[in-house]
């Protein structure tokens, strides 16, 4: 019966508190431009309009690879949200599977790959040129997203089960600490770029690229994109709090402190992309590997000294 919930939550609830998010996010972007801003509806009335248009194919692409990408990436999407959620529902040390961290960092990467292989198969010059950028830009964030998690799974007794990581961070949450305050900080900074937002949306970059990546995309295909970022939207600081903050709860003081948890992380976010310019590519790579990567790595080495490791 748990599975099944987790199934529900995995793809319908994420889609649903993930469209809810973009509202948000559009909503204070919005006001902070001295905009009214969308209706609360507004964000799941684009995808069903989108829905019931058509999907042109330019006569250039490969079809079957433009096609089949944004159901690659949202289908990632759904996958990571339903171990999540399964982990969530039941943080009992026998729920889960060994390693299921790595699953779910594995299959948050299906988004930007599948970004990268749509846009390469569309025959568009300026989606090429999205695709080279969003290339990059993985080949920056990845590597210090995955460093971040090294505090949380010291923590765990070097644990990759994320039910463990919940259960460990039971007598004090991993952002507690220096090492996982630092790498928590850097986790951020790999969400943003994650989500392809300002200030790392150069995949898109649309006074540049005219919609860059996504720029072929119509229709359902769209629509499929759209949803997909939105649940992304929601499942990213879902796995941050998970690993960082503790997880979720759905008893006691749970039902206030875990919504809260979402507020300030989908507050830092918007804020990001409302205060910060868009970075060249070559910048946002400088600040991946030179300023982000050596702060991962230093919270790596203070939590291993911490646990006694050195």
């Amino acid at each position: 019966m748990q599975a099944v919930i987790a199934v529900i939550l995995g793809i319908f609830g994420t889609a649903f508190f993930g469209l809810l998010f973009q509202w948000v996010d559009r909503l204070v972007t919005a006001r902070i431009q001295w905009r009214k801003g969308p209706p609360i509806y507004q964000p799941l009335a684009d995808i069903l309009k989108l829905l019931g248009k058509e999907t042109v194919v330019s006569e250039r692409a490969s079809v079957g690879w433009f096609l089949l990408a944004p159901v690659l990436g949202f289908t990632g999407v759904c996958v990571a949200a339903c171990i999540l959620w399964a982990a969530l529902l039941n943080p009992q040390p026998d729920s889960g599977f060994v390693g299921d961290l790595i699953v779910v960092v594995y299959f948050l990467i299906f988004p930007s790959l599948a970004l990268i292989l749509g846009a390469s198969a569309s025959g568009n010059p300026y989606a090429a040129v999205g695709a080279s950028r969003e290339m990059k830009l993985v080949i920056a964030y990845e590597l210090p997203f995955i460093l971040a998690m090294v505090p949380p799974i010291l923590k765990a007794n070097l644990s990759l089960k994320l039910t463990d990581i919940v259960q460990a961070q039971s007598d004090g949450v991993t952002l507690a600490s220096v090492g996982g305050f630092l790498a928590f900080l850097c986790m951020l900074a790999a969400v943003q770029a994650k989500l392809g937002v300002v200030p790392f949306d150069q995949a898109e970059a649309e006074t540049e690229l005219t919609g860059g990546a996504i720029v072929e995309y119509s229709g359902p295909a769209l629509a499929m994109i759209r949803l997909t970022r939105g649940m992304l939207l929601f499942l990213l600081p879902l796995f941050v709090i998970t690993v960082f903050w503790g997880g979720v709860h759905f008893s006691g003081w749970g039902w206030l402190t875990s919504p809260l948890k979402f507020i300030v992380l989908l507050v830092v976010i918007v804020l990001m992309r409302n205060t910060s310019p868009r970075l060249r590519i070559d910048q946002a790579m400088r600040f991946f590997w030179f300023i982000v990567g050596p702060i991962a790595v230093a919270a790596a080495f203070i939590s291993v000294y911490h646990h006694g490791m050195l």
